[in-house]
This record gives C-alpha cells, structure tokens and sequence, in this order.
C-alpha cells in the first residue's frame, strides 16, 4: 500500500496537491511519502512478530540522506555496499552499529571504514575476501565479526540482471563448500564467526523461493550451530512491490480481487511462510528488504513537452529522461504513467512515452493507453521511489533531478535539483590545452 490517490482531479502524495510541488520546484521532480515508508516498515516488523528481528534497509534502493534519516529514526540498520554508503548514514546522522555491509569487491579502505565504525557485521563473498577483513582487522587489533554468503542455487524466477542465488551468479559461497569457508573463518585470529547469509535476488512477487531457499539453508545452520556460537541467521531482502495497477493497489481493498493463492506477495503472507520457519531457530533474524520498503513510496513527476502525432503512432515526449529514469531503458521495466490532473471527459489515447535524449532506448513506454495529456501538462511515474534517482546520471549534461519528502501535509525540498556548474565543478582544462 501506498499514500497516492486523487483527491478530487488532483493527483496528491498524503495530504499534498502534487501540482504545487511541480509549480515550487519543477519537474522532473521524485516525490517521496514519509507515511507509505513508515507503513511498509511497521507492516514487515508485525509480520515477524516473535522473532529478534533486525531489518536492514538495502539503500542502495534510494540513498536521500533525508531517507536514511527516516529509516534510523524507525529503528533499521542499513544493509551497506560501499564505503561511499557507509558515509552516506554517517552523514544523516545514524551509525551503522546495527548494519552488515556486504558486496563483492570490498577495498582495504572500506573495510577498515566499517570497522572503525562498529559495523554490525561483514558479508563475506569469498574465501580471499575472509583473508583480506582478517588482515585489516589485525592491522587494528580487532575482531571482524562476519556471516558468509551462502548460494543456495534457487531459482528465484526474476529479471536474469537481478537474480543473485544461483550457482552461476557472482554472489556468494556454493553451500557444498560453505562448510569448509566456516572451518577456515574460525581459524583466522582477527576474524568472529557471527552468523550465516543469503539473498537470492531482487523484486520476487512469489513466496515459493524464498520459502525453498530458506529450508535448503536451515539444516546447514543447524549443523553449523553445534561448531559456532552463532548470533544470527540473514535471510537477505528481495520482496518484490506492484509496478502495474500501482495507483490501485495504494487501496486496502486492491487485494481483494485477487484469489488467495494469486495475491501478490503482502509483508503479511511473507511473515505467515516464514516466521514459524526460524522461529525454532532461537537466534536474531536479519531482513535486508530495499524495494518494498521505498519502491510504491515515491513517484517521479513530468511535464509533457510535446504531443507529436504520427501517421501510425503517437509520441508523448516528456522532460523527463533515460538519465532521470533509468529502469526502463536498461531492464524494460515497466512504470503506470498517469496525469496527475486527471479530466474524465478526455478521449485517451496511446503513444510511446518517451523522453528527449538521442537515443531510441529513451523510452519510457510502448504503446501505453493513458489519458489524452497535451504541452504543459504533469504525468506522474509510478512506483519510482526504487533505484530511481539513486541510479541517475548526467548523460546528455542533464542535471539530476529535485527530490521531494511528504509528510501529511507538510512537504520539503531534500535534494535541489543539479546545476550545470555542480556538473562540471570537478573538471578542469589542462595546461597544455590553453
């Protein structure tokens, strides 16, 4: 669920008319709902209910300091996957105490930043990844405490660029051999073996996979249990939210369409499978979610530039950009486009929605039925607030674009929108060009 909805034309973010922020701070603008944030976090928390449970917000989803700042207040830690994020909370004013940091390629420097800093635990995804924490942690004279990786080889039936539990995928230890990474772990002087991770992959609307991928796990943390003294068990995140029919589904009664074993998966029917999984478990349970929890909590407003009709197809070109939106160009993602001054006596009409960099992938949509909107006029993409603008560039020297925070009625500008001169303040001309 979410808190979008028309308030009478009007396409409004909680109590805030959405055509007021587009007339204080442009477009294209990402607006994001304090409220939808708090509900989704409070829902997955009841949905565990019984469980030392730690969540771990995945911020790569959306890094706004402003966020960071919410999710510390609710209580998260932060799932970490760079130094550059480790900075990130810092700077929002959270520590990272409570959060792993996990990734494939962590330097020296970045691990010694998570250690000087007390973060909770380390990912480990290698054997010389487990050599190199125990070398910088002697170098401190502390103890790394760390959970390795484990690849379960599920199939988590989602896009081939977001699937991470595969025996094929980069991530993670083969569990056949994930025995004899713990037996070296706990041989390293500057290393604490703490728990056991897993994260199969991103945007599952399925509980099966992570139902499978749970119970082929248990019976190793079982046996592992009687060698270690271990404190946790990470399930990962990868929950997955609507992206189609996403304004229809901020409804508490959107559900109820659907029959019970076709529902998309709820932070309720995700608790239901998996709370009495791990409650036998008598350990910390740590959820790594990023989608859920910001993806249906923002949106990205644009302003139409053009209608241009064609002889056998319409085109929408909108402000907005590959650069400002990236998900569709480089997954085919879809996003629900819809006005956010809605007229029901308009005639709708199809087009491609496209934005206005030289390229053919700058498309937002194919296609795509929506209201008759014409030059001037606000569109809002749906279900933005997820690997939106935290995946934005400066492809074309476009700046990046404003971010907004709603709270009931009360809104703030968290991010201005990208000069040219910010663009260009870290470059400079060499001497012997001039």
């Amino acid at each position: 669920m979410h808190h979008f909805s028309y308030h009478g034309p009007n396409l409004h973010c909680e109590d805030v008319d959405l055509t007021e922020i587009a007339g204080l701070y442009g477009s294209p603008t990402y607006v994001y709902s304090a409220g939808s944030i708090t509900d989704n976090v409070t829902r997955l928390q009841n949905s565990m209910a019984g469980l030392d449970l730690q969540i771990c917000y995945a911020m790569k989803a959306n890094s706004s300091l402003a966020l960071l700042r919410l999710f510390s207040q609710l209580g998260t830690g932060f799932d970490l996957v760079s130094g550059g994020e480790i900075r990130r909370v810092l700077a929002a004013g959270a520590d990272v105490k409570s959060s792993v940091f996990a990734g494939v390629g962590k330097t020296e420097a970045e691990i010694e930043l998570a250690l000087q800093n007390e973060v909770f635990a380390f990912h480990v995804e290698s054997e010389p990844e487990l050599i190199r924490i125990n070398h910088v942690a002697g170098r401190l004279g502390v103890k790394a405490p760390i959970a390795i990786r484990i690849n379960p080889d599920v199939d988590a039936k989602t896009h081939v660029k977001i699937t991470t539990g595969k025996s094929d995928n980069k991530f993670g230890i083969p569990m056949s051999v994930a025995a004899t990474a713990y037996e070296a772990a706990a041989k390293l002087p500057h290393i604490r073996v703490a728990g056991v991770q897993m994260h199969i992959g991103s945007q599952l609307t399925s509980i099966g996979p992570f139902r499978e991928a749970v119970e082929k796990v248990l019976p190793f943390i079982t046996a592992l249990q009687k060698a270690h003294d271990l404190e946790y068990f990470s399930i990962g995140g990868g929950i997955g939210i609507i992206y189609e029919d996403a304004l229809a589904s901020g409804s508490p009664t959107w559900w109820e369409k659907f029959a019970a074993e076709d529902r998309p998966i709820t932070p309720e029917s995700y608790g239901a499978v998996l709370q009495p999984l791990l409650q036998p478990l008598g350990i910390k349970v740590l959820l790594e979610p990023g989608r859920f929890l910001v993806g249906n909590a923002g949106v990205m407003l644009s302003r139409v530039e053009y209608l241009k009709r064609g002889a056998s197809k319409n085109f929408l070109v909108v402000d907005a950009a590959m650069n400002d939106l990236t998900r569709p160009s480089m997954y085919d993602s879809y996003h629900e486009i819809v006005p956010v001054e809605r007229d029901s006596s308009r005639a709708a009409m199809v087009a491609d929605v496209v934005g206005p960099i030289c390229e053919s992938g700058d498309c937002f949509a194919k296609n795509r039925e929506l209201q008759t909107v014409g030059e001037g006029e606000l569109v809002a993409f749906m279900s933005a607030g997820a690997y939106g603008f935290t995946m934005a560039s400066n492809y074309n020297t476009r700046g990046r674009p404003a971010e907004v925070l709603v709270k009931g009625s009360a809104f703030e500008l968290i991010h201005q929108r990208e000069s040219f001169e910010q663009q260009i303040a870290g470059e400079s001309i060499p001497a012997f060009l001039t």
